[in-house]
């Protein structure tokens, strides 16, 4: 009977341990990002695209809710892949990527997540402050949906192409 109940509680705290494991993380500290972005920016090119990095860090719960919203709602993860390279730029106390950031103009000035658009030849064409994307305790699907439209390639060529840029 002790050996049945060592096992069971040893079962309860195996499962545990398991359920409570971190989720796989968004930002890889370890990444060197103007290698990432430098491949992005080449990709963009060759594909039509943008580059459109999310700036933020494993610690940050509006980074979480962001990346969780893009990647279940099938139309925004559509979208962003369709117009976009993505890079995850990692802000941490393991590795700030200051280098990077301050040939972005500081984004980091807006808080966290901080997202930056780069056009086909790594020019910054837009820095966004999430906060302006927010709904209550979350992101408003639609803001969300309408700056990925707004500053992609496609939209990007056709409002030049309206008013003669």
């Amino acid at each position: 009977m002790k050996r049945f109940l060592v096992l069971m509680c040893l079962g309860c705290l195996l499962s545990a341990g398991l359920s409570a494991q971190q989720p796989v993380p968004i930002y890889k500290t370890e990444a060197d990002a103007k290698t990432e972005v430098k491949a992005a920016v080449a990709k963009a090119a060759a594909g039509g695209k943008h580059v459109f990095l999310q700036i933020g860090g494993n610690w940050c719960p509006w980074c979480i809710k962001f990346h969780k919203m893009v990647t279940e709602d099938q139309k925004l993860d559509s979208l962003i892949h369709a117009n976009y390279e993505v890079v995850k730029v990692n802000y941490s106390k393991e590795n700030e990527n200051n280098e990077l950031l301050a040939t972005l103009g500081y984004p980091q000035r807006f808080g966290f997540p901080v997202f930056v658009i780069l056009d086909e030849k790594g020019n910054v064409i837009h820095t966004q402050d999430s906060w302006y994307l927010e709904q209550d305790k979350a992101y408003s699907r639609e803001k969300v949906e309408h700056m990925f439209l707004m500053w992609s390639d496609y939209t990007l060529k056709e409002a030049a192409a309206k008013y003669g840029e």
